[in-house]
C-alpha cells in the first residue's frame, strides 16, 4: 500500500439513477441497485475491505443485498475483498476467463509483489466472463466487453442509467495501466509482448460505445474525488459528461506510445 488505510477513506455516494461510489481515494468500488438485490463492481484491497462494508452501510443498504460480484479484472486492489465478501454474502462472482489463474492463486499476476503485498485471499469465481456476455440482475443489464491488456482477462463493462425521465449509458474500462506493459514486467511473469498491440486495439474498440457517464476503476481517471465535490455543491449531473470517455482513451492511447518510446530510445 502507498499510503495508510484509513488515509484512503472516501464518503460514500450516489453517483447518478441506481448507481453509488462505495470505494476509496486508492481503488474505487460500485454499487448498482437493481430492484432485486445488488451488483457490486470491485471489492478493491483485502485491507480496505471494513471501509467498503461501511460505505454499504451509510447509504442504507446491506451487505447482504450482495447477489453479484463483478471484477474489472485480477489485480489485488480489486480482487482484494472478494473472498471475505462472498463468504459473508453467498454472492456470486464474475471475472474475465483468462484472468482465473490469477485469483485462484495458480499464477502470481496479482500484482500484489509490484505493490509490496502478499496475495492470501484466492478464491474460486462462480462464472468466467467472455466478450459479449450480458449479467443481467432486476432492471440491470450490464454488457461486458473483454479489453486486455492490463491484464489477459481484463473485461469493461456498459450498463444504462435512468434519472428524471432521461436514459444515460454508464461506462467502465476495466483496465488502462500501462504499467504492466512494461517489456522488465512482461519478461517477468512470462507474458507476450503482443498484450501492448492488444491493449491499443482494446481502446479503439471502445471507442465505439457510447458513454454518457464514465466512471473509472481508480477514481483518478475520471475525477471521481473533484465530482462527488460538485455534486455535495449541488450540481446533481456531474458526472454526466459525454466527451470524458473519448479523452481518456485519448490519453490512455498517450501513455503507450510515450512507453514504447521510452523503451526505444
Amino acid at each position: 500500500m502507498t499510503q495508510n488505510v484509513w488515509e484512503s477513506y472516501m464518503k460514500p455516494f450516489r453517483i447518478l439513477g441506481n448507481l453509488y461510489f462505495v470505494g476509496t481515494k486508492l481503488a474505487s468500488s460500485h454499487l448498482i441497485d437493481t430492484g432485486c438485490g445488488l451488483i457490486l463492481i470491485d471489492t478493491g484491497y483485502p485491507e480496505t475491505l471494513y471501509l467498503l462494508l461501511d460505505g454499504i452501510y451509510r447509504l442504507g443498504f446491506s451487505p447482504n443485498e450482495i447477489k453479484y460480484i463483478l471484477h474489472s479484472h485480477g489485480h489485488i486492489d480489486h480482487i482484494g475483498g472478494t473472498r471475505y465478501l462472498a463468504e459473508l454474502t453467498g454472492a456470486k462472482t464474475f471475472i474475465g476467463g483468462q484472468d482465473a489463474a490469477a485469483v485462484t492463486g495458480r499464477q502470481n499476476l496479482t500484482f500484489a509483489e509490484e505493490l509490496g503485498m502478499t496475495f492470501r485471499e484466492p478464491f474460486q469465481p462462480d462464472f468466467l466472463l467472455g466478450d459479449g456476455d450480458t449479467v443481467r440482475l432486476g432492471n440491470t443489464a450490464v454488457r461486458c466487453v473483454h479489453t486486455p491488456g492490463h491484464t489477459q482477462g481484463t473485461m469493461s463493462f456498459f450498463f444504462d442509467l435512468s434519472e428524471n425521465g432521461k436514459t444515460y449509458r454508464a461506462g467502465m474500462h476495466g483496465g488502462s495501466g500501462t504499467n504492466t506493459l512494461e517489456r522488465t514486467y512482461l519478461e517477468q511473469h512470462g507474458l507476450p509482448p503482443s498484450l501492448r498491440g492488444a491493449f491499443r486495439a482494446s481502446l479503439e474498440k471502445l471507442k465505439d460505445e457510447r458513454v454518457d457517464v464514465f466512471i473509472g476503476n481508480h477514481p483518478e481517471q475520471c475525477d471521481t474525488i473533484g465530482r462527488f465535490e460538485r455534486i455535495r455543491n449541488g450540481e446533481t449531473d456531474a458526472f454526466i459528461d459525454p466527451k470524458a470517455w473519448g479523452a481518456f482513451l485519448d490519453g490512455c492511447a498517450t501513455r503507450l506510445d510515450d512507453l514504447l518510446e521510452a523503451e526505444a530510445t
